[in-house]
């Protein structure tokens, strides 16, 4: 027995030398075969999260990755290409309606729709419950401040109120009629002129900025700033508001408590933003304080020629707030602010879009060619006109622009693919659900996608992202689509008060260019959306004129 334990004793010393021994002479191999255990692990963690998260993607929309949320798809993918055409691809397979999960903790956490539907719901039916909310208000103040895009309840009810009434009184629309007459054929046609006999392209959406930028100032603030001068004078305001603009959208994609840290600290694309609104506020603070100064100067001397000025910063100056104190300077660089994102950006991105379209579109160039001269051509005849010569400074009447329906056709279907603004806003007060029976919880979120509607076959048919002027034309004349459809101008009680002069701004810029030049531009030049508030052309619109000869002309009176 004694010897049998002893022999098994020395078995098991044996057996632990040897394991020491083996410990000793591999002591790399099995750590080393340790860590491929760990690596196999984390590979196989990482594939289960990779497959669970991308198999999320049929009911959600996107890709769903644990604490990080959506989020890394719209960097990797939105944000790097078109987020506009990333939006609509992702509402085209949700139904038109999908959740965006944001990172845990994070505020970008929002519904996401382009239904009709529920369109009218946010922006009619139920319109108390889907303010702008104080998210949009916190996120833009630094910009717009509590201007008319961002303000709710009574501070916007004032300021909508006050423009109303001003934008439908005849002294405003004569004023607006006046200063684009003195626009175009004073500044607009003298630049095309010079750029043609200087044989240099020229960047469309710069000059129609400059022409959109002196108009709204001219008729908001009574100033003229001259943007819109021969060899186009350096504006520091311009640059200053189009990167303000651009920065405050980005926050829009980012956390909030990123971008505020950001801003705290006083680094990124928040110093960016600092140093611009420092420039729009320079601009918005020099006017109110010229302003003041006419005012008060026009006052002491009783003169009643300025006493009756119409511009809306007059109007606003003469008014009280709820105190019944006069508006703080603070409140009308707001109101500044707002009426120049309104007046300026809107229109301008639009024609930039339309000429683009009409490049690529040449047949409609030659309809609303052919609609100007038949116009032209109905005037009572003079005697040059009998003598069969045709007007080289022709100006066009009201009335005649008015008249002009294939072309606000073909303008309406620009904005209907290239909206000025390509998504809203707006925040649930009381939970409520949406008519496709989309769930909203009080403090939700909700973007409307306005340049994804446009691009909805369930909406405007097959054809959908084609340019056609002619679904907007009934027997001929042109018939506007429900608000909640095409939504370029809003709707509901926030519809746009200048739609009005919106169209007849552009109608009128758009036919005293077509029917003098032909525009054509430059090729290979790219041309995609800007990120910003306003949908710039990232690489403005380069393009060269050429001017049409009066045979050209000829052919198209002899055809109406």
């Amino acid at each position: 027995m004694t010897d049998s334990s002893n022999n098994l004793t020395s078995i098991f010393s044996s057996s632990d030398d040897f394991n020491g021994a083996t410990r000793n002479l591999f002591p790399g191999q099995l750590f080393f075969l340790q860590e491929i255990q760990i690596l196999e692990i984390f590979i196989a963690i990482s594939v289960f999260i990779a497959i669970h998260s991308f198999t999320q993607k049929k009911h959600h929309g996107l890709p769903v990755w644990p604490v990080f949320g959506m989020l890394p798809s719209l960097l990797l993918t939105g944000l790097r290409t078109n987020l506009y055409e990333w939006i609509t691809n992702v509402l085209l397979h949700q139904n038109g309606t999908f959740r965006f999960k944001g990172p845990w903790f994070s505020s970008l956490n929002c519904v996401m729709t382009s239904d009709p539907r529920n369109l009218e719901h946010l922006l009619k039916t139920k319109f108390p419950n889907f303010p702008k909310g104080h998210f949009f208000h916190d996120t833009v103040r630094d910009l717009l401040g509590d201007g008319i895009f961002s303000a709710d309840d009574e501070t916007w009810q004032r300021q909508r109120k006050t423009a109303s009434i001003e934008f439908h009184s005849t002294k405003f629309r004569q004023l607006t009629t006046q200063s684009l007459l003195e626009l175009v054929h004073a500044r607009l046609l003298l630049v095309l002129e010079e750029a043609i006999n200087k044989s240099n392209a020229i960047d469309l959406q710069d000059i129609l900025l400059r022409l959109t930028f002196d108009n709204v100032c001219m008729i908001a603030f009574g100033v003229d700033p001259g943007c819109l001068r021969p060899n186009l004078p350096e504006i520091p305001f311009a640059k200053a508001f189009e990167d303000a603009t651009e920065a405050t959208l980005l926050r829009f994609v980012t956390p909030t408590c990123v971008w505020k840290a950001m801003r705290f600290f006083n680094i990124g694309m928040e110093r960016k933003l600092n140093i611009s609104i420092k420039g729009v506020d320079e601009f918005a603070d020099d006017v109110i304080r010229t302003r003041k100064k006419e005012l008060s100067l026009h006052y002491d001397q009783d003169d009643e020629k300025n006493k009756k000025r119409t511009d809306l910063l007059t109007v606003f100056m003469g008014l009280k707030d709820e105190s019944g104190q006069p508006f703080s300077d603070k409140f009308l660089r707001d109101i500044c602010v707002n009426f120049i994102l309104a007046g300026r950006d809107t229109s301008s991105v639009a024609l930039s879009w339309f000429f683009w379209l009409l490049d690529r579109n040449p047949v409609v160039e030659e309809r609303i060619l052919e609609e100007i001269c038949k116009l032209v051509s109905e005037r009572e005849k003079d005697t040059s006109k009998n003598n069969g010569e045709i007007e080289s400074c022709l100006i066009f009447r009201p009335e005649e622009i008015k008249k002009m329906e294939y072309l606000q056709a073909a303008l309406s279907e620009a904005l209907r693919l290239y909206p000025s603004v390509p998504v809203d806003h707006k925040e649930v007060v009381e939970d409520d659900i949406f008519p496709d029976g989309t769930v909203l919880k009080k403090g939700t979120k909700v973007i409307y996608a306005i340049y994804a509607m446009g691009r909805m076959e369930a909406i405007w048919g097959k054809d959908c992202r084609e340019f056609k002027p002619e679904r907007w034309l009934r027997d001929g004349h042109f018939m506007s689509e429900s608000a909640y459809k095409f939504t370029a101008f809003n709707g509901g009680p926030r519809l746009c008060l200048g739609r009005d002069f919106a169209y007849y701004q552009m109608k009128f810029v758009a036919a005293n260019i077509i029917y003098r030049y032909r525009v054509k531009v430059v090729e290979n030049h790219p041309v995609v959306p800007k990120l910003a508030l306003t949908m710039y052309i990232k690489h403005g619109l380069k393009v060269n004129l050429y001017r049409r000869d009066e045979a050209e002309l000829r052919k198209y009176f002899k055809i109406s």
